[in-house]
Parts: C-alpha cells; sequence; structure tokens
C-alpha cells in the first residue's frame, strides 16, 4: 500500500501537471460518474492529505481519490503512450492541452464539493508531511489506548495520518520494539523519539525515488521484506509475520533479537504468504 511519502509525489506530480489549466478532458469510468463531465474547469491544485488525495477545480468541486494497495495516477504528455496498465483498469482521466493524468486501480473515486472535504479526511490525525504536523498531539492520540500494539497504533490513521507498512517495521525496528508490544509498555524515552522519528523518515524520502531507512549504500531498509535473511545489525534471521485484526491483516517484519516486546507464537497461522524480494544480503 502506497505510504504517505509516495502519496505526496504522487500529489506534486499531479499538481505541477495540472493546477493552473483548463481541462480539455475529462473522463471518469465509474458507473456513478459516467456521465459527469468536467471539461473548461480550470485545476485549482492536488493536496495530498495522509494517504488520501484531493484534486480541486475551479467552481467548488474536489475529486478525492485513495490510492489503497495498488492504484497509481501516471502523468503523460501529449502522444507519450499510457503505460499503467490494461484499459479495463482506468478508473479517471483528466487533459490538459499538453498534459495527461491517469487514474489506475483508484478503489476511492468520488466527486464532492469542496466544502464538505473535511467529510472524508477530518478523522485523520496530523499529518506527517502536512501543514498541520503536530508531534504532541500525534503522541497523544497514540497513546490514548496503552494497551494496544504498537503496530497496530501506528497504522492507525487516525493517530497520525502517512505510515504505512513499511514505515511501520522499520519505526519499530528504530525503536527496539516488537510492533505486537503495548503501547503503554514502550519506554518513555523511546516514546518521546517516535512521533519525530516518524516525520524525519517520511520528510527525507518524499523527494527520494527510492525509500531508505538505512543510511547504508547497499540496504534500503532494516527489515521490512528482509525474512529470513539475517538482521543488519545482529545476523539474526528478520522474522515475518501477519498482525492486525482479522480483516486488513499484513505482514509484519521484525527482528526477534534487536527488538524486545511480545511476539506471535511461532507457526501462528498467516492468512497470505508474503514474497520476499530478493537483493543480496
Amino acid at each position: 500500500m502506497p505510504e504517505g511519502d509516495t502519496v505526496w509525489q504522487a500529489a506534486r506530480r499531479l499538481h505541477e501537471a495540472l493546477a493552473g489549466k483548463a481541462l480539455t478532458r475529462s473522463d471518469f469510468r465509474v458507473p456513478k460518474y459516467a456521465t459527469v463531465d468536467l471539461t473548461g474547469r480550470r485545476v485549482l491544485s492536488t493536496v495530498p492529505r495522509g494517504k488520501h488525495l484531493l484534486t480541486r477545480f475551479e467552481g467548488g468541486l474536489t475529486l478525492h481519490t485513495h490510492l489503497r494497495m495498488e492504484g497509481a495516477w501516471k502523468v503523460y504528455g501529449t502522444d507519450e503512450r499510457w503505460r499503467g496498465g490494461p484499459g479495463h483498469q482506468i478508473r479517471a482521466v483528466l487533459g490538459t492541452a499538453d498534459r495527461t493524468a491517469v487514474g489506475y486501480r483508484l478503489q476511492v473515486l468520488e466527486l464532492l464539493r469542496s466544502t464538505e472535504e473535511e467529510r472524508v479526511v477530518g478523522h485523520l490525525g496530523p499529518d506527517l508531511l502536512g501543514p498541520d504536523w503536530d508531534p504532541e498531539r500525534a503522541l497523544a492520540n497514540l497513546f490514548t489506548d496503552p494497551a494496544r500494539p504498537l503496530g497496530e497504533a501506528l497504522l492507525d490513521q487516525r493517530n497520525l495520518a502517512g505510515i504505512g507498512n513499511v514505515y511501520k517495521s522499520e519505526l519499530c525496528f528504530l525503536l527496539g520494539a516488537t510492533p505486537w508490544l503495548p503501547v503503554g509498555a514502550l519506554p518513555a524515552d523511546r516514546a518521546e523519539k517516535l512521533p519525530g522519528l516518524a516525520h524525519r523518515l517520511l520528510e527525507s524520502n518524499r523527494d527520494r525515488p527510492v525509500r531508505q531507512t538505512t543510511g547504508l549504500h547497499r540496504h534500503d531498509l532494516f527489515v521490512y521484506g528482509r525474512a529470513p535473511r539475517p538482521c543488519l545489525r545482529c545476523r539474526t534471521p528478520v522474522r515475518v509475520a501477519d498482525q492486525g485484526d482479522g480483516s486488513q491483516d499484513r505482514p509484519t517484519y521484525w527482528c526477534p533479537t534487536c527488538q524486545t516486546g511480545p511476539a506471535p507464537a511461532p507457526g501462528a497461522p498467516q492468512r497470505w504468504r508474503e514474497r520476499y524480494r530478493r537483493t543480496p544480503t
């Protein structure tokens, strides 16, 4: 699933391609909006809010999209071939005189009045890459349920917006805590560092084509996608297990030596298997 930095990059691409220009093409390929035509309207901006994208048009309309697991916005030149996927996966097309933005596999797509944006993003916590970022509020949100596992609390966009499964695993590693450690059991000195660390990770990656959390030349990530290869710090095999409420389990990576706290029992059933990324150790 795209994370806050990926969505921030998508918003920037859409804004640079469309903002300030009138639409010469408008095509929504979902039944609810099949007859809607925004041709002639000027695009005002595209802004990210956590993992949500808000594209605003003159006349007080906003297109709200969410990439979920496999969605993507691609921007093409006038004569450039569209290469984001087969035609039946296209959900929206927004074109100007010199650029065309094509939305593939968008699981959330809705048009609403710009005055109603809070209806779809008002529940989100402070945005790690947004102007509303508030580390104290984010930390307070995380600790409203001290018994909740750290990994689940980090993924809850109502606490702080922008963390996905990759950053969840990497943050827990950098904090030295397993994702199953109750938030309230996190030592105070590490808890105080959490919001700032999360902010630095996303801020440093928002302009990078390849996400990097290690600072190492040969390795991009500490634990995510590395099971069962050795931990970069201690050489213990990295482990992976599902974490979630059963309806939205996510593969979660951790080092059983570098990270303290509870973990799933060996042999716990997995709802789906991760294909490990094959990279050199």
